[in-house]
């Protein structure tokens, strides 16, 4: 699992690769609530580079997603590969995350 973090545009990118699971969630939890405690206007979770992710992965970014609406934060998500996508359709939170095919299409909604 590597995790990147940058700024641009005044957003906060936080780009993930590798797999995501139980093991490697609590990493990513710990970057995602670092983030949203700094109540940043805008956070992308770049997942392009993620491979995989279990429930403990989907867990940590609605957790992320619920911090950030908690001071009206904006919280997308960009880049899932279809094997992530599935997760996330069957968990149906591709109803309640907005999320974007890549980093610049999100980028361009928030703009």
């Amino acid at each position: 699992m590597q995790i990147k973090t940058r700024t641009q545009a005044n957003t906060v990118i936080i780009e993930l690769a590798g797999e995501i699971d139980l093991d490697s969630s609590p990493e990513v939890r710990k970057t995602i609530l670092n983030e949203t405690q700094r109540k940043h206007p805008r956070l992308i979770i770049d997942l392009t580079g993620v491979s995989y992710m279990d429930s403990s992965g989907i867990a940590t970014l609605v957790e992320g997603l619920q911090y950030a609406n908690q001071y009206q934060g904006q919280f997308l998500i960009a880049g899932i590969g279809p094997g992530v996508r599935e997760v996330f359709e069957l968990s149906r939170l591709d109803k309640v995350f907005k999320i974007y095919e890549n980093i610049n299409q999100a980028l361009e909604q928030i703009a």
